[in-house]
């Protein structure tokens, strides 16, 4: 008596999966946008689920499950591990502490925060591919990791202040801090450049660089609507025009020449 074998899922399942999730994520924000800042918990938590799965099935379309997994363990794991060692002693962010409004915590830590390490750290890798070299092109470890480091690194210039605000946590020291950008210390952006350096180093040294598809997944889109959104939204809902300011032009410094790239992928 033979078996029949189980059927397999198509490949093509995952990137439209992912692209379903990624257009949920735009979804989410906008209506974030619209809701009243005291109700918006729900959406906001809602969007980084999105935002994470998207990036973890867009990582697994490319390279397969166990970059999927890599990707948690590493970005999720080490996010986490970061956010327990900082909100216990003030290393390498500052001395900070969540509210406790973020919902179910893991070490002290809303559970929602490590996925948010997952979902930014993977389009940061491609970043740092796409932007340094591909293929037989391909740039050295190092600047690939320094780009992808920035990438994911300068997006907190957007995120703390849109969160402190919200009061999801709370900075005991915020000064000295960047111009425009009050509230929140020069420490925590030092202590995410070398969080994101660790994080996006060992993703790029543990998963395959075959060179990033930019026409395949949602996560290099994502990566520019959250530029755009965040310049935009900074400047226009959240009374943070000097975020807007400095976060575009930190951010810009990767994300224009990652659209750019974008752009002539498509062509």
């Amino acid at each position: 008596m033979t078996t029949r074998a189980a059927p397999r899922v198509p490949v093509r399942v995952l990137p439209v999966t992912a692209w379903l999730l990624g257009g949920g994520v735009v979804l989410t924000q906008i209506v974030y946008s619209m809701t009243d800042p005291a109700d918006r918990l729900p959406t906001t938590v809602l969007s980084v689920v999105l935002f994470c799965l998207a990036s973890v099935l867009d990582a697994a379309s490319r390279l397969g499950a166990r970059a999927a997994g890599v990707l948690v363990a590493v970005a999720g794991g080490g996010g986490l591990l970061a956010e327990a060692v900082g909100v216990h002693t003030g290393f390498p962010f500052g001395e900070y502490a969540y509210t406790g409004s973020l919902g179910v915590q893991v070490l002290g830590v809303p559970l929602v925060v490590p996925m948010a390490w997952i979902m930014m750290a993977w389009p940061s890798v491609l970043v740092g591919r796409a932007l340094v070299g591909r293929g037989r092109a391909r740039g050295p470890a190092w600047a690939v990791v320094a780009v992808a480091a920035w990438a994911l690194a300068s997006w907190d210039v957007f995120l703390d202040p849109q969160m402190v605000d919200a009061g999801h946590w709370t900075w005991a020291h915020p000064t000295p801090a960047l111009p425009g950008v009050e509230g929140i210390p020069l420490t925590n952006f030092a202590g995410w450049l070398l969080v994101a350096v660790l994080i996006t180093g060992a993703l790029h040294a543990l998963l395959d660089d075959p060179g990033p598809d930019l026409r395949r997944g949602p996560a290099p889109a994502l990566y520019l609507w959250t530029y755009g959104s965040s310049v935009w939204a900074h400047a226009a809902f959240f009374d943070r025009p000097g975020s807007s300011l400095v976060g575009g032009l930190l951010m810009g410094a990767v994300a224009v020449p990652f659209a750019v790239a974008l752009w002539r992928a498509h062509r």
